[in-house]
């Protein structure tokens, strides 16, 4: 209405002829319009928003579910096993191997009743009906009973637990039962990030409060980390190196506790150097007598758990004490040393010889050390995960040469496919049957076994299986000598009998030889060429055969043959062959060179392959020399070759061949 009488009197005053343009209602369409959409770009930006966050959710939700689950299956799959053990032993419950067992199975128990707590006290915490009923309390017992619960989480590791608290600290007035939570999630969380080093409880009196801390030498963390650790489901960001897991609640349950006291849990840290945990509690007045019977009793149940701790480590049986000589050879690896202990619990000792590592890196390197029939590995380890193991074996050992067993609580359909694509011959997914444990172990094994006899059996067949026409012409080499040189004659009728003696030997099939007597083979077959080709076969030693060493059969003579066959007789004047044994600082280094006429790069690449030997009819050949050499010593065979040039082809062995099992 003002903009129609501004409009008119404008137009009556200058007698202005123009039309009417209603830029006041223009403006408030404009304005208006602009609102809305300034309103509906906001709306869909915190739409956005908020779908971003409920998908996050919904991820954390989803992870805390496969957390929970495998958090609860590894407590459960070791109460039912050690359970079921208790059962198959056929002895009264208070045999010391039993009694091991029932102290491993509370211990598993309380650990799973502490992940229980937190997920009901955290619900508590958050309305606000969490009540603590003070009264005075001795930390030195509770600080030994805790050390005591997580003692068995570092089996395997080379960790330290100390309780420093002295004697001298005055009694802390606290809630029993949430002090020991507290210091059982600070202790836990502790071992988890600390895979070699110590940890230790310590306190102090600061006027009327007392001063606890929990500190290790663990993988520290950064200033970022630290600020977020306290809140609900956050964990530590260091899954390559320790892989913890976990329902992430403890900590920020613990901080709760520590307020209810009246103190606060705060957190120092720096990355690899460890972790220190605070926190205070109040002071409680006691009376001389009281403060004397709780020192009594806090010392009386130190003294009973060091008895208990040492009954249950003398009546844990060694597995090497009157132990069969035939039993399969299981390698097993976990992050978590209670399974590692269930497991050699359930398997029998008198069938098996177990190996446990808490570090697949360190079981890797053990497998150059004999023969194993079997690894069992968990999937989420610390340093390198079963999956990658896994991997790794495969390039030395196939499925039916070193089957894999992959133990785990991850069963999601992705996990299980990871594995079988990590090429595990099997998968179980705790909690796992005793009887089908033990059944899946056995059937692994067998194959195991029965692939190992059947590749020395086969070296040693085709060893035997001399070629025809080496044999015929052998024959008529002494043949002939007969008409011209009777000792000639004889002597290669002597080495011609050692040759067919050696080939024909049971021991071809045992897993190591003397080394003495692989070499007596090479010299008879060496005399017999040396007698049909004369000059055009030479050969040079450095070898000592009084060398105390064992070495596979037939890992030497058949690279002696190649390079007389494929190397020295393919040249019209023939050549030499070299065996040279050499002592290194940590093992014994064996090679045979030629100067024949050595080998293209494209041949050289196919020579170890299997089906990729130097002729149709190379004995037992280069490749299967190799697989051996790798299956015992983790390393085969370097051939270095040029064409015109000649070959050399070597191997190493230890020095101790006592670590290497000679059984077959």
């Amino acid at each position: 209405m003002a903009s129609n009488l501004i409009w008119g009197l404008l137009n009556y005053t200058f007698s202005l002829d123009i039309g009417y343009y209603p830029f006041d209602m223009l403006t408030f369409f404009i304005a208006f319009a602009l609102y809305w959409f300034k309103r509906y770009f906001r709306n869909a930006a915190e739409t956005a928003r908020l779908a971003d966050r409920l998908q996050a959710a919904d991820k954390r939700k989803d992870e805390f579910l496969v957390h929970t689950s495998h958090e609860l299956r590894n407590p459960l799959h070791g109460i039912l096993n050690m359970a079921q053990a208790v059962l198959d032993s056929g002895e009264r419950l208070g045999e010391g191997t039993n009694r091991a067992r029932l102290a491993l199975l509370v211990s598993v128990g309380k650990r799973m009743s502490f992940l229980l707590n937190d997920l009901v006290d955290l619900n508590r915490l958050r309305e606000n009906r969490l009540r603590v009923n003070m009264g005075p309390l001795r930390l030195q017992a509770k600080a030994a009973g805790v050390l005591d619960m997580v003692r068995f989480m570092t089996d395997g590791k080379p960790v330290r637990l100390e309780n420093r608290v002295p004697d001298s600290l005055p009694a802390v007035l606290a809630d029993e039962n949430r002090l020991v939570q507290i210091l059982f999630n600070l202790l836990h969380n502790a071992v988890k990030f600390t895979n070699e080093g110590r940890i230790w409880i310590e306190a102090e009196a600061e006027e009327d409060k007392v001063v606890v801390r929990v500190a290790d030498t663990g993988f520290g963390m950064d200033e970022e980390t630290a600020s977020r650790i306290f809140r609900p489901y956050e964990q530590g960001e260091n899954p390559a190196e320790t892989n913890a897991a976990g329902f992430g609640l403890g900590l920020a349950i613990s901080k709760r506790l520590a307020e209810l006291h009246g103190g606060q849990l705060t957190v120092s840290s720096v990355p690899n150097a460890g972790s220190v945990f605070r926190f205070t509690l109040p002071a409680a007045e006691m009376s001389g007598t009281e403060s004397a019977a709780n020192e009594v009793a806090a010392a009386r149940l130190t003294e009973e758990d060091e008895s208990l701790a040492s009954e249950e480590t003398a009546a844990d049986p060694s597995p090497a004490v009157s132990a069969p000589a035939d039993r399969s050879r299981i390698l097993a690896v976990d992050d978590d040393p209670v399974n590692l202990r269930i497991l050699k619990h359930v398997l029998d000792s008198d069938l098996y010889e177990i190996t446990t590592t808490t570090s697949g890196s360190e079981a890797l390197s053990l497998l150059n050390s004999g023969p194993w029939d079997l690894l069992v590995a968990d999937v989420m380890m610390p340093d390198i995960s079963g999956y990658e193991v896994a991997r790794t074996v495969r390039a030395i050992f196939s499925p039916s040469e070193l089957p894999i067993l992959l133990l785990t609580a991850r069963h999601r359909a992705e996990d299980i496919e990871a594995g079988f694509k990590a090429e595990a011959n099997d998968y179980i997914v705790k909690p796992v049957d005793t009887q089908e444990l033990r059944m899946r172990v056995k059937a692994l094994t067998d194959v195991a076994r029965a692939a190992r006899e059947q590749k020395r059996l086969e070296a040693a067949w085709l060893q035997a299986q001399i070629q025809p026409h080496f044999l015929f012409n052998t024959l008529n080499s002494i043949a002939a000598l007969g008409d011209v040189d009777t000792a000639r004659m004889r002597d290669l009728l002597i080495a011609f009998g050692d040759y067919l003696r050696a080939s024909f030997d049971s021991a071809n099939s045992d897993r190591l030889v003397p080394l003495k007597k692989e070499l007596d083979l090479v010299r008879a077959y060496l005399y017999i060429e040396k007698e049909r080709f004369g000059d055009r076969i030479q050969d040079v030693w450095e070898a000592d055969d009084r060398l105390l060493l064992q070495v596979p059969p037939l890992s030497i003579q058949p690279l002696v043959e190649n390079a007389v066959r494929h190397g020295l007789l393919k040249r019209s004047k023939g050549g030499t062959v070299q065996i040279r044994i050499r002592e290194l600082e940590d093992e014994v280094g064996i090679s045979i060179e030629d100067d024949g006429i050595g080998m293209e790069p494209e041949r050289l690449s196919r020579v170890l392959h299997l089906g990729g030997s130097l002729g149709r009819h190379s004995g037992i050949g280069l490749a299967n020399t190799d697989r051996r050499l790798k299956q015992i010593y983790g390393k085969g065979l370097l051939v270095r070759s040029r064409a015109g040039e000649g070959t050399a082809v070597s191997f190493s062995v230890p020095k101790q061949p006592s670590n290497v099992s000679a059984r077959s």
